[in-house]
C-alpha cells in the first residue's frame, strides 16, 4: 500500500506538456515535479482530463508515466488514470503501465457504453479493482454514465481502494461518501478527496482528507492554505483567500465561462518557466484577452505562484 506521507491535503491533476513538435516534454516535466514539491503537492494524478491521458497513444501516455515517475523521484506519488469502456480494456491498460513505476492507478466513469445499470457499473469496477496490481483510485465525475454515490460507496469497501476523488460535489453525494470513508477506516486506508477549487472551505468543514484539483499545477498552494484554514477553524480568512484564488482561476482560464481553460492554464506555467508551450490536444487557445488577464493575475499573486 502505498505510503501516508503521499496523503498530504494537496494533489495536482497535472497537464501534459509538449514541445513544438508534439512530443512529451521531459524536460518540463522535470521542473514541474520541482514545482509540484515547493508548493506542498505530494501527489499528481496525470493522464486525466487535463492530462488529455484519453487522446495520447499508448507510446506516449507509458512515456508520460515514466518521466513523471522519474522526475518525483519518490517524492511525489504518482497516479495513472486508465480510463477505458470495458473492464478488459481497463485490465489492459494497467498492464502497459504497470512497471512504469506508478504508484496507483485511477478509474473514471467509461467513455462510452450503453445500457448500464449501477449492478454492472459495480462489476466493471471490481473486476478491474480485483485484477490490478497496484492501489486503486476512484474518480467520481459529473456526466453520462452517471454513478451513484452509493456506488461508489460500495466500491470503497475493496480493500485495494485508497483514494476518491469527488468532483461531481453534492452535499447529498458528500454525505454519503465521507460516511462511506469513516466506516471503511475501521479495516483499512481511505482517503476522499474534493475536486472543486472554486470551493476548498466545505469540503474542508464537511471532513474531506483534502483536494485533488485540476489547477494544483499552479494554484496548489493557494488551495492548500484555504483548506488547512477553514479546517482549522478560520473561516473568515478561507474565504477572502478563496475570492482571490477564484479570480485568478477566472483570469487563467478565460473568464466564467472557462473559454481558454487548459491552454491558460499552460500558458501560467509558460511565464512561469516551467513549460515551454502552451500546447493542447483539446481544442483549445489561448487568446490575447487572456494572455493579458492572467499575466495581470500572476502579479497580483506573485506571492503563492513564484517559488
Amino acid at each position: 500500500m502505498m505510503d501516508k506521507k503521499f496523503m498530504s491535503s494537496v494533489w495536482s491533476a497535472a497537464p501534459t506538456p509538449y514541445t513544438e513538435n508534439w512530443e512529451i516534454d521531459t524536460d518540463s516535466i522535470k521542473r514541474l515535479a520541482e514545482h509540484h514539491y515547493n508548493m506542498g503537492v505530494r501527489g499528481v494524478f496525470i493522464g486525466g482530463t487535463s492530462g488529455e491521458g484519453p487522446f495520447l497513444p499508448d507510446t506516449k501516455r507509458i512515456e508520460l508515466a515514466k518521466a513523471t515517475v522519474a522526475a518525483n523521484n519518490g517524492r511525489i506519488a504518482t497516479s495513472f488514470q486508465i480510463t477505458d469502456n470495458s473492464a478488459e480494456r481497463m485490465i489492459e491498460n494497467i498492464g502497459k503501465l504497470v512497471d512504469t513505476g506508478i504508484d496507483m492507478v485511477v478509474i473514471a466513469p467509461p467513455f462510452f457504453s450503453l445500457n448500464l445499470t449501477q449492478d454492472y457499473i459495480y462489476d466493471m469496477y471490481a473486476k478491474v479493482i480485483e485484477a490490478s496490481p497496484l492501489p486503486v483510485g476512484i474518480y467520481h465525475r459529473p456526466g453520462n454514465p452517471k454513478i451513484e454515490a452509493a456506488t461508489i460507496a460500495k466500491l470503497a469497501e475493496l480493500p485495494k481502494v485508497l483514494t476518491l476523488k469527488d468532483s461531481v460535489c453534492t452535499a447529498e453525494d458528500s454525505e454519503c461518501l465521507i460516511a462511506a470513508r469513516d466506516a471503511v477506516r475501521s479495516h483499512k486506508d481511505f482517503y476522499a478527496y474534493y475536486g472543486n477549487e472554486f470551493d476548498c472551505i466545505t469540503p474542508a468543514l464537511k471532513g474531506y482528507d483534502g483536494m485533488m484539483v485540476g489547477g494544483g499545477c499552479f494554484n496548489a498552494r493557494m488551495v492548500k492554505t484555504i483548506f488547512e484554514m477553514a479546517k482549522d477553524g478560520k473561516v473568515e480568512e478561507a474565504q477572502a483567500l478563496q475570492e482571490r484564488l477564484n479570480n485568478l482561476m477566472y483570469d487563467t482560464f478565460g473568464g466564467k465561462n472557462i473559454s481558454c481553460w487548459l491552454a491558460g492554464q499552460k500558458q501560467l506555467l509558460v511565464e512561469l518557466g516551467i513549460f515551454t508551450t502552451n500546447k493542447c490536444i483539446i481544442n483549445y487557445k489561448l487568446t490575447p484577452e487572456c494572455a493579458a488577464k492572467l499575466k495581470e493575475a500572476m502579479q497580483r499573486e506573485k506571492e503563492f505562484l513564484v517559488d
